[in-house]
């Protein structure tokens, strides 16, 4: 047969077909897979000169491979980090391990300590997270390769590390940190890498509960922030929803990022939420969020096996993290022309303006999913007015 002979697939040919299903399941476009499998091809070749096998492949092989190209002058030369997904999808199919990166002794213990947050703690994903970030800082000011200071910590190392933690931290980002502190602490004296529990030499954060007064938006300021959103983008379509959640329903950020298609009973009208600490609970789905999710989802959703309801616009698509709540509101404001405002201000906002209808604490801290009638009650301090309405009348007072 004539014609141009097909190029030989190298050493990672027995690979592209999967690869190319999970990029198209990921959202990547036509284009853009053609050109990632174009560069995987050319690294399988290279791997085939050099007698490297698929199951040793890893960032430092990549990053030979990016020098290479680099050094025998190719113009156009694929980037380490635009070979993440392959090595992700190796990763996923069990052909490289782990142990094909290089891994710290900070990684490997922050591995442990999630493990236990996890089996001890119960902690959810999003908390999960937060501990992490501070862990991480912790141990990387008291570890040096695989000699570790850790058994020589003591309570000034603790106070100094937590001072700089909290710089101009508001009281409840600074007790955050406390809780973080006292929980890596913890850990290091069970995993006996400490001689002694230095919990107790945390300091607390002065403060006390419910001092602050909730901070709702002013009259007319959601009606701005819904309106801003052009349904007809995709984007804005998915934030448009959010917002409406947030703004009808008073939903926490990790509620929505956490909503799935199975949590929507269009029939019965309700919805199924997954808030704090693995907790479900069922509320109404007025119609007019309805409306708004189902716009969202016939014609602005990309077309995805995921579950999650909101996910991302670009590819590689995945569920959106509680964070990307934060931003939907912080983009809204941007163009409405307001001050930024995070999705919580949209929650206080919805207690708010049910206390103002005469709506008893009670009924509000149910709609809030409030375990504790304590933290509905913060609410009772909007304004004085409704506060005198519900305060209870002094006992043989006959004025």
């Amino acid at each position: 047969m004539s014609g141009t002979p097909r190029r030989k697939p190298g050493r990672m040919g027995g690979f592209v077909s999967g690869f190319r299903k999970c990029l198209e399941e990921q959202g990547y476009t036509p284009s853009t897979i053609r050109n990632m499998l174009k560069d995987v091809d050319t690294l399988g070749l290279w791997m085939q000169e050099h007698d490297l096998q698929p199951s040793g492949l890893s960032e430092a092989v990549v990053a030979e491979f990016y020098n290479y190209r680099v050094a025998i002058g190719r113009r156009k030369v694929a980037s380490v980090k635009s070979f993440a997904p392959l090595l992700r999808f190796l990763r996923e199919q069990g052909v490289i391990g782990d142990s094909a990166r290089s891994v710290s002794p900070v990684d490997r213990m922050l591995v442990d300590y999630r493990q236990w947050l996890v089996a001890e703690r119960g902690l959810a994903e999003a908390t999960i997270i937060r501990y992490e970030k501070l862990a991480r800082r912790f141990l990387l000011e008291h570890m040096l390769g695989e000699q570790t200071e850790l058994g020589a910590l003591g309570g000034a190392d603790v106070v100094s590390f937590l001072l700089r933690e909290t710089d101009r931290a508001s009281v409840g980002a600074a007790k955050g940190h406390v809780a973080e502190l006292r929980s890596v602490l913890k850990f290091l004296f069970v995993r006996g890498l400490t001689p002694r529990l230095l919990t107790t030499t945390v300091p607390p954060v002065a403060g006390w509960r419910d001092t602050g007064i909730p901070r709702a938006l002013p009259a007319g300021h959601v009606q701005r922030l819904l309106d801003s959103c052009d349904r007809a983008d995709p984007v804005q379509a998915r934030d448009y929803a959010i917002l409406m959640l947030l703004a009808r329903l008073g939903l926490r950020s990790i509620e929505v990022a956490r909503l799935e298609l199975g949590d929507i009973d269009w029939r019965g009208g309700r919805l199924v939420l997954r808030g704090k600490a693995s907790r479900e609970d069922g509320m109404p789905l007025p119609a007019d969020v309805g409306a708004a999710l189902a716009a969202y989802l016939a014609d602005a959703r990309p077309t995805t096996p995921l579950r999650s309801v909101f996910v991302t616009c670009k590819a590689p698509l995945r569920g959106i993290r509680p964070d990307l709540v934060h931003d939907v509101t912080r983009r809204a404001c941007d163009r409405a022309g307001l001050p930024h405002a995070g999705a919580h201000r949209l929650r206080h906002t919805v207690a708010t303006e049910m206390l103002r209808r005469g709506v008893k604490l009670i009924d509000i801290g149910q709609v809030l999913r409030h375990r504790d009638l304590a933290t509905t009650a913060i609410y009772a301090k909007v304004d004085l007015a409704t506060l005198r309405s519900i305060a209870q009348p002094w006992p043989g007072d006959q004025r």
